[in-house]
């Protein structure tokens, strides 16, 4: 089973990431999908959203839950039903979970592209990134704050709320792993921390309601 990783962010919380690599047919086996899952899982066409679909359901096992545990929301948000908070992610070979028992959480894992260099000014200010070494370093950093911005609204999961205009990330230095966050959104403010890691050309990021 290649777990790829396992982290405890406090003693209430777990973070599981899978490093996708089995044929689809291994991840299939023992795994049985509710019947709206399986709707799902049948109208996928890549082989790859299958495949990342499947291991999402082995790190609910390694969290001791299976597909029967979760239920999604009418906006696509997914709760389990002991009432421990979950979010899910998946990036091309790699997919995750986090899970708390007590704190709301998000989590997304971005691979390392140029791309984000195109649509930065859509989610953050890019001024903040002019003292940065090379677009190395912009890449990263960008693709961190992206990765913060999509965790809270997974955490927040209402339609409407901006990138750009409603979630701030604090500033942070790469060896930090951790910053920040707050929601500003119709009068109403809550505050998040940010934590991230970097590995094989992919960024994981998770927040955590303070």
């Amino acid at each position: 089973m290649p777990l790829f990783k396992t982290i405890t962010p406090n003693s209430t919380t777990q973070v599981y990431i899978w490093k996708v690599e089995e044929p689809l047919e291994v991840l299939a086996k023992s795994v049985n999908l509710t019947p709206h899952c399986q709707t799902r899982f049948d109208s996928m066409k890549s082989e790859l959203h299958r495949k990342g679909f499947l291991s999402i359901r082995h790190l609910l096992h390694v969290a001791g839950y299976t597909d029967q545990d979760l239920y999604y929301t009418e906006n696509g948000k997914p709760h389990l039903k002991d009432g421990k908070h979950i979010s899910i992610t998946h990036s091309y070979n790699f997919t995750a979970i986090i899970v708390s028992d007590i704190s709301e959480v998000g989590i997304d894992i971005e691979m390392q592209r140029d791309k984000i260099l195109r649509i930065a000014s859509r989610f953050t200010p890019l001024k903040e990134y002019k003292t940065l070494a090379n677009d190395e370093a912009v890449v990263r950093k960008l693709t961190i704050v992206w990765g913060a911005k999509e965790s809270l609204y997974k955490i927040y999961g209402v339609k409407g709320l901006s990138f750009l205009q409603h979630i701030n990330v604090a500033d942070f230095d790469f060896d930090d792993y951790k910053s920040t966050a707050v929601i500003n959104y119709h009068g109403s403010q809550s505050e998040y921390s940010i934590d991230f890691l970097e590995f094989e050309g992919f960024t994981c990021v998770y927040a955590l309601a303070l």
